[in-house]
C-alpha cells in the first residue's frame, strides 16, 4: 500500500499542470486574435503552420521550446554537453509531428552571470545537433541578467522553422476509428518531468550518490537521467509519404494520452494498453523512490514511449517492421476508438 504521507507529485514539486492549462486558455485567445488566412492550424498543435501565400502549396512550420529544469540537473551533475542536443531534438520532433522537415534554428541563452565556457559548451552542442540533422543555426540571443537569474543559473530555449507542402500536412484529419497506435521507444526521460525527478532524487544529488548508483545496463543513475532526448527525424521522417501513416505524436509534458489526443479528431478517443510495453528500469525506480502515484507517472513522464505513430490497422505490421528496420524499438500500444 502506498504511503500517502511521502507521495511526490508534480504539484508538490512546484509545477501545476492545471495552472498551466488555465494560463494557456488566455494565451491562446490572445494568439488567435492575430490570425489571418495564412495561418493553417489552431493553437495547441505541435507546430504553428503558416502558408507562404494563401494559394501557395508551401507551408512554414515553427515551434519554440526549452529544456526546463533538466538544465539545473545538468549544472548539479556537471553534465552540460548534451543540453543543446536535447533542445534541438525536441524542436525537430515537434515539427516532424506536423509532417515538416527542419530548415533553420535560433537559440536563446540567458545567464545570471555569463560564463563563457558554459555558453560555448551549449553552443557547440546546439551546433552539433543541427549539423547532424541538416539544420542551419542562423542566429540567436545571449543575455546576462544578474537581477533575474541566481548565480550559476541560466536558461536555454530555441525556435525552429521547417517546411511542408500542404498535401503533406499531418493535422489529425487522416485518423479514423480502428487505427493502431505504435509506440516508439524513448531514450529515457527526454526533457520533461525534471522538477519531479529532482525532488525524488534530491538526497542522491546532494550526496553524490546519484553517480554511484548503477542501473542494470551499467550506466550511472546520473547518466541515465541526463540521457539526451531522441530525435526521430531519420526514422519517422522516412515514413511521411506512406498512405498508411495517419498521424504522429511527440510524448512530452502531459504524457502519452494527452499528447496523442492532440492529433486525433474530436469525437474519437484512445484505448491505450498500458501494460503492452515493458516499463524501463529508470521509470520503475522513479515511481518506487518517490512513491509517485500511477496516474501522476502517466501524466508527467513518457514511461518509455517517446513518439506514437497512428497507422491504418491493415498496415500496422508493415509499419512496425519498417520502423524496426530503421533502428527503432516499436510496440503496439492501443487503438483509436469512439
Amino acid at each position: 500500500m502506498l504511503n500517502l504521507c511521502f507521495m511526490i507529485d508534480y504539484e508538490k514539486s512546484g509545477v501545476s499542470l492545471d495552472r498551466a492549462a488555465a494560463a494557456k486558455k488566455r494565451i491562446a485567445a490572445a494568439a488567435r486574435s492575430t490570425f489571418n488566412p495564412r495561418v493553417l492550424t489552431d493553437v495547441g498543435h505541435f507546430g504553428g503552420l503558416f502558408a507562404l501565400s494563401e494559394a501557395s502549396p508551401d507551408v512554414l512550420v515553427a515551434s519554440a521550446d526549452g529544456v526546463g529544469t533538466k538544465l539545473l540537473l545538468g549544472v548539479q551533475l556537471s553534465r552540460l554537453r548534451s543540453l543543446g542536443h536535447d533542445l534541438v531534438h525536441h524542436c525537430i520532433n515537434d515539427i516532424l509531428m506536423c509532417g515538416a522537415r527542419p530548415l533553420f534554428f535560433l537559440d536563446y541563452m540567458a545567464f545570471g552571470r555569463l560564463d563563457p565556457e558554459v555558453a560555448a559548451t551549449i553552443a557547440e552542442s546546439l551546433a552539433a545537433a543541427c549539423r547532424d540533422h541538416g539544420v542551419a543555426l542562423i542566429g540567436g540571443e545571449t543575455a546576462e541578467m544578474p537581477d533575474l537569474y541566481a548565480p550559476g543559473h541560466f536558461d536555454l530555449a530555441g525556435t525552429i522553422v521547417g517546411h511542408v507542402r500542404r498535401d503533406g500536412i499531418f493535422d489529425g484529419s487522416r485518423v479514423h476509428l480502428g487505427d493502431v497506435l505504435l509506440g516508439v521507444a524513448s531514450s529515457g526521460l527526454h526533457t520533461n518531468g525534471y522538477s519531479l525527478i529532482r525532488k525524488v532524487f534530491a538526497e542522491d544529488i546532494a550526496s553524490g550518490q546519484i553517480e554511484k548508483t548503477r542501473l542494470a545496463d551499467e550506466r550511472s543513475l546520473g547518466e541515465a537521467l541526463m540521457e539526451p532526448h531522441r530525435c526521430y527525424l531519420n526514422s519517422l521522417g522516412s515514413l511521411l509519404s506512406e498512405p498508411w501513416l495517419h498521424a504522429l505524436s511527440h510524448i512530452t509534458g502531459g504524457g502519452l494520452e494527452e499528447n496523442t489526443l492532440r492529433v486525433i479528431p474530436k469525437g474519437l478517443a484512445l484505448d491505450i494498453h498500458w501494460e503492452s510495453w515493458p516499463r524501463p528500469e529508470l521509470f520503475r525506480l522513479i515511481q518506487e523512490r518517490g512513491t509517485v502515484p500511477e496516474a501522476e507517472m502517466r501524466r508527467v513522464l513518457n514511461l518509455g514511449i517517446g513518439a506514437v505513430a497512428i497507422v491504418d490497422a491493415g498496415s500496422a505490421k508493415i509499419a512496425s517492421e519498417r520502423l524496426a528496420s530503421l533502428g527503432e524499438t516499436v510496440f503496439t500500444i492501443g487503438r483509436v476508438t469512439a
